[in-house]
């Protein structure tokens, strides 16, 4: 038993010392600190003035409401895909972080298409938090597939709390008139950064890698759409905030095929 304990600390040592591990550490803190040093950053009270606001079959803001079934179906099947062994790219005994993934795209999609039926600051909360979920589980199962799997085991549960303390903290700050956004920015956008630098440093224990660079790409794209909401609703008369939430779907789609097509690299 101490032999394993000073074992497992030596690996974690090691790991932390590592160059390419200081290297993300220090990017980790550089883009904390910009943040830190920017000015609290309030909810604007025109996000929730989306462009679609249409009513259709007695459901308000419907389009911007129903584009969130992709995520319950995504979750709720890839959780059975799981359950069944049919997933070939999954990395051993990491079966609590892909749970939490899965059920992070549930929640997701319940969060948000409550949120869209009556669009607050107190409907966002819920939202905010099953999206950090999932972006908190997703960071943890790259870092055990490039880095370590053992310490990523120990990062699921730190990290889901942080995540889900950056929305409690923000709506807090909201409640007192003093919102201060910037630590869920950093919970939310830090994991992009990082990801693909440690698929640069470390390549993966599992084939396909491009699956989770395609999926990085996916995602920027969907914030492009989330900004240009308005300007794509005119253009094509659907609006960019439904917009992306199928490009966000179709990037937990690309997650879940690469699960049934990578395999471990021996």
């Amino acid at each position: 038993m101490f032999i394993n304990i000073l074992l497992h600390k030596f690996e974690l040592m090691e790991t932390i010392i590592n160059p390419r591990i200081l290297l993300l550490l220090l990017s980790s803190v550089i883009m904390a600190l910009v943040i830190m040093f920017v000015p609290p950053v309030s909810q604007d009270p025109g996000y929730h003035n989306f462009a679609d606001q249409r009513n259709i079959s007695g459901i308000p803001h419907f389009w911007n409401v129903v584009t969130n079934i992709p995520f319950l179906v995504l979750g709720i099947t890839g959780f059975f895909k799981f359950q069944k062994h049919e997933l070939t790219g999954v990395i051993p005994d990491f079966f609590r972080a892909y749970l939490a993934f899965f059920m992070g795209l549930v929640l997701t999609g319940l969060g948000s298409g409550y949120y869209h039926l009556d669009p607050l600051n107190s409907t966002l909360v819920g939202d905010r938090m099953a999206i950090t979920v999932t972006f908190m589980s997703f960071f943890v199962l790259i870092f055990g597939e490039t880095i370590s799997t053992r310490t990523a085991s120990r990062l699921l549960l730190p990290l889901l709390f942080l995540g889900l303390a950056s929305v409690v903290y923000w709506d807090i700050t909201e409640n007192l008139g003093t919102g201060d956004l910037r630590f869920y920015a950093l919970v939310q956008f830090l994991p992009m950064l990082l990801i693909p630098l440690m698929l640069l440093f470390y390549g993966s224990c599992l084939s396909g890698r491009r699956w989770i660079l395609a999926i990085i790409l996916v995602y920027g794209a969907a914030k492009i759409a989330e900004m240009y909401d308005q300007q794509i609703y005119e253009l094509i008369g659907f609006s960019g905030h439904s917009l992306k939430h199928l490009i966000a779907a179709f990037g937990a789609f690309l997650f879940l095929k690469g699960l049934e097509v990578r395999k471990p690299i021996k």
